[in-house]
C-alpha cells in the first residue's frame, strides 16, 4: 500500500468505537467518553482532526496520547501542522513527534478508518496518503458534490470525518462522523459492535456557512 496503515484484530478488544472530528473541543470529548463508559478492553479510534479551531487542542492531544485505549488516524489538520502550513503555539516538539506517529489509516477485517475518504473509482491500493486525508469528492475538494460516499460500494466499510454533516451518515459501506462539533453541532461516535451512533451536543467555537454543511437526510 502507498500509505501507512495499522491493522487491528477485533477479537483483541471488547467494544470498538469510532469518533468524529474533535477539533480541540475537550469538554465535548470528555462528555462523550463518559457516555461510552469504556471498559479496560475497549478501544476508541478517532478519524483525525483532533486539533485546531477549538479552544483546547493541546489538552485534547494529551488526553488521547495518555490513554492506550484512544488512538487516531491523521487528519488534514495534523498534516498541516507537520508540513508547517499551520501552527499552534501550545504544541511543542514532543507533540509534533506524536503527530508523526499517527497512521493514515487504521483497519480491521471489513473496516477502514480514514480522515477524508476513498475514491470509488479506484482500488484502495492506488490511493496516496494525501488523497485519503483530503478526499471529499473524486473530482474536487469542495462542497458541491457529488461526494465520494454517494457512489462508494465497499468493501471495506469506510469510517470517515472531514466532510461536515448535518447528522451522522449511515450507509452500508460508509459511516460519516464529522457532525460539526466545533461549529456547535455534536460530537459523534459509532458503536461498531452494536451498529449505532452515540452523540453529545457541543458548544460552538467557530462559524461555518450553511453551504459547507452537507444535509444527510434523503441521501
Amino acid at each position: 500500500m502507498p500509505f501507512d496503515r495499522r491493522h487491528i484484530d477485533l477479537e483483541e478488544y471488547g467494544d470498538l468505537y469510532v469518533v468524529g472530528d474533535v477539533h480541540g473541543c475537550l469538554e465535548a470529548l470528555e462528555a462523550l467518553l463518559s457516555k461510552l463508559e469504556l471498559d479496560d478492553d475497549d478501544l476508541v479510534i478517532f478519524v483525525g482532526d483532533l486539533l485546531r479551531k477549538g479552544p483546547a487542542s493541546g489538552a485534547v492531544l494529551d488526553r488521547v496520547r495518555r490513554s492506550p485505549q484512544l488512538v487516531s488516524v491523521r487528519g488534514n489538520n495534523e498534516q498541516k501542522l507537520l508540513d508547517g502550513t499551520a501552527s499552534l503555539e501550545t504544541l511543542d516538539s514532543d507533540d509534533l513527534e506524536y503527530l508523526e506517529t499517527l497512521p493514515t489509516a487504521i483497519s480491521w477485517d471489513g473496516g477502514l478508518v480514514v480522515h477524508g475518504g476513498v475514491d470509488p473509482n479506484r482500488p484502495l491500493s492506488s490511493h496516496s496518503s494525501d488523497s485519503l486525508l483530503t478526499m471529499r469528492a473524486p473530482d474536487g475538494d469542495g462542497y458541491d458534490g457529488p461526494f465520494w460516499f454517494d457512489e462508494y460500494e465497499g468493501e471495506p466499510r469506510v469510517f470517515f470525518g472531514h466532510t461536515v454533516l448535518s447528522q451522522p451518515l449511515d450507509r452500508e459501506w460508509a459511516i460519516g462522523l464529522d457532525t460539526g462539533c466545533v461549529y456547535g453541532g455534536s460530537l459523534t461516535a459509532y458503536d461498531v459492535r452494536r451498529e449505532q451512533f452515540v452523540s453529545v451536543s457541543a458548544s460552538g467555537y467557530a462559524d461555518r456557512s450553511a453551504d459547507k454543511i452537507v444535509a444527510t437526510s434523503g441521501r
